[in-house]
């Protein structure tokens, strides 16, 4: 291993994956019963919060079913399982996100716990990560899973006239990112663009090395481009003194994607990167307007940031879910 990856393994800015998969195999061996005696205390007191409707705002956005929606009785009684049979899924951070939360319900209750990054419409009712924002995706409600790689907020001292001019674009390319590739293709090697793919599919030419998180807010803009399902760099770099910039995003996921204004949140730009030159000499013309949209990125991050009332809300979304589903 040569250096510079022993640089970026120490000082990525990552969430530590040590330290989560301690928590939650402490988590998993505490014994379930503890917890749900205090389950009704703990919704109460939601109800008696200033922000109990801000917070049944969220409940309801990230949990869309209704008594009446339709779907297969049968397909539910065949593919749903009991909270105390659910077994570890493949990718582990998803069972263990999802049972956070589930270890708090009665173990008899039936859900169906769907993990990865599905990009298809859900037909029963499904704890997902993401969900579709085109069409009817009232099936799939949202969990906060895999938060340990997405949910990375950073604090970032430099102001954004005194970072670099330009694009910064670092990720990998797959089947299903087509727009990183088409990114590319039309940007690479171009100014006022710094873009680099991490693996080694596609040209290699385009590879670079990762970036830590420090490094790449040395960049007054850095491309948040949706990969498997939504861009995974949005968090932190809506968090930081950086313009996250992207086409309007087609996924969601608990960061409510679905919800940003463009210019805004983000700097919006058309789905072919064609308008992307222009947007960069447009806000660096106007920088009161690329700190306003900063500010406004900061002001939708803070939300996230109260664990005590994002617990709340994950366990009135679980409860909106088994009250309807297990009726």
């Amino acid at each position: 291993m040569n250096k510079r990856k022993i640089y970026y393994l120490l000082h990525s800015g990552k969430n530590s994956k040590l330290a989560y998969y301690i928590k939650v195999y402490l988590q998993e061996i505490t014994p379930r019963c503890l917890l749900r005696p205090f389950l009704n205390r703990k919704l109460k007191e939601a109800e008696k919060r200033p922000d109990f409707d801000y917070i049944m705002e969220r409940v309801n956005y990230y949990n869309r079913l209704t008594k009446d929606i339709a779907y297969s009785q049968n397909d539910w009684k065949r593919e749903s399982v009991c909270l105390d049979k659910q077994q570890k899924t493949g990718q582990k951070v998803y069972y263990f996100d999802a049972m956070e939360y589930g270890r708090w319900f009665p173990g008899h209750l039936l859900w169906r716990l769907e993990p990865g990054d599905p990009n298809q419409y859900m037909t029963l009712p499904s704890i997902v990560k993401c969900r579709n924002l085109e069409g009817d995706s009232r099936l799939s409600v949202l969990l906060n899973m895999d938060k340990v790689r997405h949910f990375i907020f950073v604090n970032d001292k430099t102001p954004w006239e005194e970072k670099r001019d330009k694009v910064l674009f670092r990720g990998d390319l797959g089947a299903r990112k087509q727009n990183r590739t088409d990114f590319m293709h039309r940007w690479y090697g171009k100014h006022p663009v710094d873009a680099g793919m991490t693996n080694y599919e596609g040209e290699q030419e385009w590879h670079r090395e990762k970036l830590t998180i420090a490094e790449q807010m040395a960049y007054k803009f850095v491309m948040s481009l949706e990969g498997n399902d939504v861009a995974s760099n949005l968090k932190w770099v809506m968090s930081s003194n950086c313009l996250a910039v992207m086409p309007r995003p087609t996924m969601e996921t608990w960061f409510m994607e679905g919800k940003l204004v463009p210019n805004y949140h983000y700097v919006e730009v058309k789905p072919d990167f064609s308008d992307l030159e222009g947007k960069v000499n447009y806000y660096l013309a106007h920088p009161d307007e690329a700190k306003a949209i900063i500010l406004h990125a900061h002001e939708w991050v803070n939300q996230f940031k109260d664990k005590h009332r994002e617990d709340l809300i994950s366990l009135l979304v679980l409860k909106k879910y088994f009250d309807i589903t297990n009726s």
